[in-house]
């Protein structure tokens, strides 16, 4: 059995194994629980393995931390919080607290505790930011546990036991391979499609984010700060930790997400992908209204799925307007639809040789108003540098077919825009259509070569896409092809001829038969 399929098999028993534990309580709602705990142990397995491997570095091939009085191990506290950006006691660990769980009757006080200790260690050093309110979803008294502190305690102690017993070990060395990581981004993926539209909110396709990491970092070999100013659960952002972080140790991620529960996701997807807290800073805050890494710009890559047609305060806001990053275009995004409110904001923060790959609904492409004057903006200023159209049913809960913008500063080659249609490369998958490697290649291909490609591509230039209303629809430049079937006239008049005689002699034969019977 491949690695792959051994993945694919550890990924199905898992699903089972989340799917059978929460009962009667909604997939939706207890993914926090699921999700948690894997944190839980993640993180009680890395701080061991901190603290045994200096042990042992230093002559102690025996020792375990996990068994260690709590009283010797508190003398380790300043140095993990350094390192590692969180501190846990021997008793707090996972590994621990499982041993017990199904007899412990205060289960869920004594979890609470421990989520309180773990980010009150780090308090008043730089990793504060990022292990606050980690477990703020991982409520053990929710009533959705059961009706009873008994009956709570049970699940609780049935997932953390579960959870035990999943391979998550250091079972693939690949760093492509991350188990604990992948096992879950594969369980948020699975919640997302049950929970539809809800779930599909924060979760971007893999083959998406792959695809938006590969755009944004191409001919790029200096990134050295990636943002994602709509990050949900980073999943864009940790495409760039599997592609360009590997040659780049040094990469650092910056994204901002509205909504605390995927905030808390994104934080805790860091961790897992074994990107340490001190090269990624998320936040927590409206990207359109209250930006939070204004210091931190310009960025070499930015990657985003930012929410489409979102209502915004557009011109009711007077502010808005004289903000640098939307007054450049002089009007702004409709209140109805902030697509290109995002547009802007992650153009403000592109460095001048850096590349962004944006996911957009499609109407921003082509519609009349504000839009229309932004897109006149980005275009007469030679902004766009690609639109790529994307097959539809890619995304949970959207159906539409979406698609890329790439937007470039001073790092074109021209002063025109590639359109790509790649509206038919999928494969399906289920209810859903997949970007496999193959169309990704092919994509990538494309954008690489810049030029024309009968159905495929069309590079047109900008003077020519203004006089077309500053339409940037794929569609509008990319012949289609006709896949209608070829007619041939001569042939089927030829048939038509057969059929008529053909129908003659059957209704001269009938008119034989009735006037024998009439006989």
């Amino acid at each position: 059995m491949t690695t792959m399929q051994e993945r694919a098999e550890l990924h199905k028993t898992i699903w089972k194994i989340a799917n059978d534990l929460r009962g009667s309580v909604d997939g939706w709602e207890f993914k926090a629980y699921v999700l948690g705990s894997i944190f839980y142990r993640f993180i009680s397995e890395n701080i061991c393995d901190y603290f045994n491997a200096r042990m042992h570095e230093a002559g102690y091939p025996n020792f375990n931390y996990a068994d260690m009085p709590d009283d010797e191990a508190i003398g380790g506290k300043d140095d993990a919080v350094q390192t590692k950006g969180f501190f846990m006691l021997p008793s707090q660990l996972f590994q621990n607290i499982v041993k017990n769980a199904e007899n412990d009757e205060n289960l869920n006080e004594h979890l609470s505790a421990i989520f309180r200790a773990i980010e009150a260690s780090a308090q008043g050093t730089e990793s504060e930011d990022d292990l606050r309110g980690l477990f703020s979803d991982f409520s053990v008294d929710s009533a959705a546990l059961g009706s009873t502190v008994i009956k709570r305690n049970q699940l609780l102690a049935k997932v953390l036991k579960t959870v035990a017993t999943m391979d998550l070990g250091s079972k693939y060395n690949d760093t492509d391979n991350d188990t604990f990581g992948d096992t879950y981004e594969f369980l948020m993926q699975m919640y997302a499609s049950e929970a539809g539209k809800s779930g599909g909110e924060f979760f971007t396709p893999q083959q998406v984010s792959e695809l938006l990491a590969r755009l944004a970092s191409h001919n790029n070999p200096n990134i050295q700060k990636v943002y994602d100013p709509a990050c949900g659960s980073g999943s864009l952002l940790l495409k760039f930790a599997k592609t360009v972080g590997k040659t780049n140790p040094h990469l650092k991620y910056f994204g901002q997400e509205v909504n605390p529960t995927t905030y808390n996701l994104c934080r805790i997807n860091m961790f897992l992908h074994n990107v340490n807290f001190d090269q990624f800073d998320i936040r927590l805050e409206d990207t359109l209204l209250k930006p939070q890494h204004l210091d931190d710009a310009p960025f070499d890559a930015i990657v985003s799925n930012p929410p489409y047609s979102l209502k915004w305060d557009g011109k009711e806001n007077p502010i808005l307007i004289n903000d640098e990053r939307y007054a450049p275009a002089g009007v702004l995004a409709p209140k109805s639809a902030a697509d290109l409110a995002f547009t802007m904001h992650m153009l403000w923060h592109l460095s001048e040789q850096g590349t962004a790959a944006i996911v957009e609904f499609p109407g921003v492409l082509y519609r009349g108003g504000d839009e229309k004057k932004i897109r006149q903006y980005l275009i007469k200023n030679n902004f766009v540098d690609t639109v790529i159209q994307l097959p539809a049913n890619l995304f949970f809960g959207v159906g539409i077919a979406t698609c890329i913008i790439v937007l470039k500063k001073s790092a074109k080659s021209d002063s025109s825009v590639l359109f790509i249609d790649a509206s038919k490369l999928f494969q399906k998958d289920g209810n859903k259509n997949k970007l496999m490697p193959e169309h990704q290649d092919k994509i990538m291909e494309l954008f690489a070569n810049r030029k024309d490609e009968q159905y495929l591509a069309k590079l047109v230039k900008n003077d020519d896409i203004l006089e077309n209303d500053a339409n940037l629809s794929v569609s509008s430049y990319v012949e289609q092809e006709d896949t209608r079937e070829v007619i041939n006239i001569t042939e089927v008049n030829a048939k038509l001829e057969t059929l008529v005689a053909e129908g003659n002699e059957l209704n001269s034969k009938i008119e034989a038969i009735v006037k024998e019977l009439g006989e």
